[in-house]
């Protein structure tokens, strides 16, 4: 497992105010994807990958908040190609990464189950939400755009597009990880005597 980079990915996936219509699936339609240098803190470029729904459609729901179409998603990749160009670009199944929550973890393993495909992440996940209400000692996990002003930075490019997300989460965690950030385990105790 290479720990030079974390993997920031942040997934988009068809949505409905209510239920889903009979027969459709909730189905990756983006994946954002934000490299982070854990040495230096530098986010590298953010990437978009557009996935093809095979069992679903975007709903007007899901355009207004996402701003993905049908005729987006339609140009997009099979979601086995897009796990494809994780493992091939990104080198994913050999890399930490990390995800807002565990709902990008959750709707990979439940698509890939689903048609067939190979997971395309190492073991290692991070939640960043979590890490984040941790380490602000927050008395409960915070959305990523309370999170983004928590931490006194304004939202990068459009809420609710993977590859901007995927960028703003990179943003938080690289501070999380920050040696300058770290408080010495025990800095409580030479206080004390």
């Amino acid at each position: 497992m290479s720990l030079d980079q974390v993997l920031v990915v942040d997934v988009e996936s068809t949505c409905w105010e209510g239920s889903p219509p009979p027969g459709q699936v909730p189905e990756i339609i983006e994946i954002g994807i934000c490299p982070l240098e854990v040495g230096s803190g530098v986010r590298g470029e953010r990437r978009s990958v557009l996935v093809r729904p095979a069992r679903s459609s975007v709903s007007a729901f899901c355009t207004r908040l996402t701003t993905l179409t049908q005729s987006d998603v339609d140009g997009g990749v099979s979601f086995a190609e897009s796990c494809a160009v994780l493992r091939k670009e990104f080198r994913s199944d050999r890399r930490v990464w990390a995800s807002y929550g565990d709902y990008d973890r959750k709707m990979f393993e439940r698509q890939c189950a689903a048609v067939g495909v190979g997971y395309p992440f190492g073991p290692r996940h991070v939640n960043v939400k979590t890490l984040f209400a941790l380490s602000h000692a927050l008395p409960r996990e915070v959305g990523m755009a309370e999170a983004l002003r928590i931490a006194g930075h304004q939202l990068d490019g459009t809420h609710h597009r993977g590859h901007d997300d995927a960028y703003n989460i990179a943003g938080l965690l690289a501070e999380l990880i920050s040696p300058v950030r770290r408080i010495p385990v025990d800095a409580d105790r030479a206080d004390s005597r």
